[in-house]
């Protein structure tokens, strides 16, 4: 059993009383909480994986022995890997051959693979959901079909446990034809999604993921009687909002108004403000984070028990999610070609594994 710093615990306990749950939610029910942290999903986006184990730089354990990363996160718990999958990237990075050889060893390993149809060649986020190239400019039902067809041949291929059709999709998905002012057409498209995967795999868990939590319940409402399975939301305090009760009545209620099981399908807090490139990073302000947890070592690893502790208390929420915990600087203090967010991995400038890697447990405390 890895051991929890006793401030570690005076911070989860101070949390369980002023954000609504009671102490005894924690303690004299932990019982029940570690029943279903044994059950929970213990995720982490590791799409850099590749790109990072072809830098050739070494990295450390919480012994401070040489190991890959994918090892050090599977031994501290993780039980499920997040890949993206974009349909023609410019490189082979995220790509339907890459995703599915990392998604073999996954499988082999007994890794749960998660995967994130972004429909695109690049990022699709809230503010942009691209099409991909080859499907600029088609009409809805030739969209539709083009989704359903790629969205086969994947799932076929990678038979994930759990997907996403969408990425983020607060404001639709493919560009005009899918955006969320055009929600017949957005339905349409997503449908065709959902249909692939049931005809193929039945077995796969199904998840509609939204960027935050507030017009969440208003979003969720709109999709009606779209098959699917599993909710997702992201929840970065700087955009999200630095208020965990909120958070936790949102998660909550989104489980009881739609009866589908939650999940915080992507979270990352920073260990320091520090660069490591010369790349510019996209958290790096005091006010950009929880103003109770500093950008440090600890502050990172109280953010997320604070936040596992929510999860575990919150009726319908069954698993988090590290979003690029691998995500560090590869190529040297000066490179342009960095990373944006190493200051948020759980990997230090040293290449050393840090204390947050405990998050991932399904013993602690």
């Amino acid at each position: 059993m890895i051991k929890v710093p006793i401030r570690t615990l005076f911070l989860i306990f101070f949390y369980s009383l002023w954000n609504g749950f009671p102490a005894s939610t924690v303690y004299a029910q932990q019982s029940k909480g570690h029943s279903a942290l044994k059950q929970a999903i213990r995720g982490a986006d590791i799409s850099f994986l590749p790109e990072v184990r072809e830098s050739g730089n070494v990295f450390y354990n919480s012994q401070g022995q040489a190991e890959d990363m994918l090892v050090t996160l599977q031994h501290a718990g993780m039980n499920t890997a997040r890949l993206r999958i974009w349909n023609e990237p410019s490189d082979k990075h995220s790509s339907v051959d890459e995703v599915a050889s990392l998604a073999d060893e996954l499988h082999q390993k007994g890794i749960n693979v998660w995967l994130t149809m972004h429909y695109s060649d690049w990022w699709a986020d809230p503010g942009k959901q691209n099409p991909p190239k080859r499907w600029e400019n088609l009409e809805v039902a030739v969209l539709a079909d083009s989704v359903y067809q790629f969205t086969k041949r994947v799932v076929q291929r990678i038979k994930p446990d759990i997907i996403q059709i969408g990425n983020e999709i607060n404001n639709g998905i493919l560009w005009p034809q899918g955006h969320i002012n055009q929600k017949t057409q957005l339905i349409q498209l997503l449908d065709a999604g959902v249909k692939a995967v049931r005809d193929v795999s039945p077995g796969t868990k199904i998840m509609m993921h939204y960027a935050g939590y507030a017009g969440a319940s208003s979003f969720y409402s709109s999709l009606g009687q779209l098959d699917y399975d599993l909710i997702g939301i992201s929840y970065y305090p700087f955009w999200h909002g630095k208020s965990l009760d909120s958070l936790r009545l949102a998660l909550g209620e989104l489980h009881t108004t739609f009866r589908k099981d939650v999940i915080v399908a992507e979270v990352a807090y920073p260990f320091t403000f520090d660069y490591d490139d010369a790349v510019g990073n996209v958290i790096g302000l005091p006010e950009q984070i929880h103003p109770d947890f500093p950008p440090t070592p600890q502050g990172q690893l109280d953010f997320l028990m604070a936040l596992k502790y929510l999860c575990l208390n919150t009726n319908g929420v069954t698993g988090y999610c590290y979003w690029a915990p691998e995500w560090v600087s590869l190529y040297g203090k000066d490179s342009q070609r960095g990373s944006a967010w190493e200051n948020q991995a759980l990997w230090d400038y040293e290449g050393r594994a840090l204390p947050s890697l405990q998050w991932f447990s399904p013993d602690t405390p």
